[in-house]
């Protein structure tokens, strides 16, 4: 935190219980609000529907940002993998 401050980032300190409106959540995930409440719709983040309204908690949107980066770099690295193999597999048959 002390790093972010210094180097001019802001800075948020909230509860990790706290809710969040759908325009909050897709903010702070950097996502359109159709995209997040598509991840809403197919359980990606859990939600609770107040009357015609969803609210999702910290936490939950927390936890699918590290889960989506952690696939991503993985996705990544198999990527990778499989590009390596195909320029290998180029230089043998050449």
């Amino acid at each position: 935190m002390a790093d972010a401050l210094a180097s001019g980032s802001g800075v948020t300190v909230a509860p990790n219980d706290m809710q969040m409106t759908t325009q909050q959540a897709a903010d702070f995930l950097g996502v359109s609000r159709p995209t997040l409440i598509k991840y809403l719709e197919d359980d990606t983040i859990p939600y609770e529907k107040r009357g015609r309204h969803r609210r999702v908690l910290l936490r939950d949107v927390i936890d699918f940002q590290e889960t989506f980066r952690v696939d991503r770099r993985s996705a990544l690295r198999e990527l990778a993998r499989e590009t390596q193999s195909l320029e290998r597999q180029k230089r043998v048959t050449e």
